[in-house]
């Protein structure tokens, strides 16, 4: 498995080793040691979700307030999405700095996402079939989020203009700079 630390330190981008043979393909999604050794972080993940969305299916930007904050380990099992992770960590150097980075059934590459870090994705192909391992409980009431449009951060999706298929719930997030890192 290779590891990548990305720009936002404690995220990381993972690319399994696969075996291939005419037969098809193997690849190992998740080994806890191997994890371990290679980001230097022992995740507890609890929950595994799994997401299927259409073309232009804008999900985020999503975190949990503390105690409930989530690390999330995401990855493609059939289409593409530009996945996004914007740091919200009080104190961070990079507070308010974004990576993207498309994943997708294909390239096979996963994205850690620690605590203290807003989570989204767009749909690039016709169809996506997404998966996260969550280090946390899903708990409604520690849930916000930041409008995935928001000009501050200003996100290119990558999505065709008036072909974006977003939540009511997230068109009604706040603004980035309407964000108080002070209760994170």
């Amino acid at each position: 498995m290779n590891v990548t630390e990305t720009k936002l330190k404690g995220c990381f981008i993972l690319e399994p080793q696969i075996y291939s043979d005419s037969r098809g393909y193997f690849m190992e999604t998740f080994n806890l040691e191997k994890f371990t050794e290679k980001i230097g972080y022992k995740p507890n993940f609890v929950q595994d979700n799994l997401s299927v969305s259409t073309y232009g299916v804008i999900r985020g930007l999503h975190q949990q307030l503390p105690p409930f904050a989530q690390s999330k380990l995401v990855y493609v099992l059939e289409g593409k999405v530009l996945d996004v992770a914007v740091d919200i960590r009080r104190g961070s150097h990079t507070f308010g700095q974004f990576i993207t980075i498309e994943l997708s059934s294909e390239n096979n590459k996963q994205l850690f996402i620690p605590k203290g870090f807003l989570h989204g994705f767009s749909v690039l192909s016709e169809k996506v079939i997404f998966a996260y391992k969550c280090e946390g409980f899903y708990n409604k009431e520690s849930e916000f989020g930041i409008n995935p449009l928001d000009k501050t951060l200003n996100i290119d999706w990558k999505i065709k203009e008036g072909k974006e298929v977003i939540s009511e719930k997230d068109k009604q997030a706040i603004s980035f700079n309407e964000l108080n890192p002070v209760s994170l």
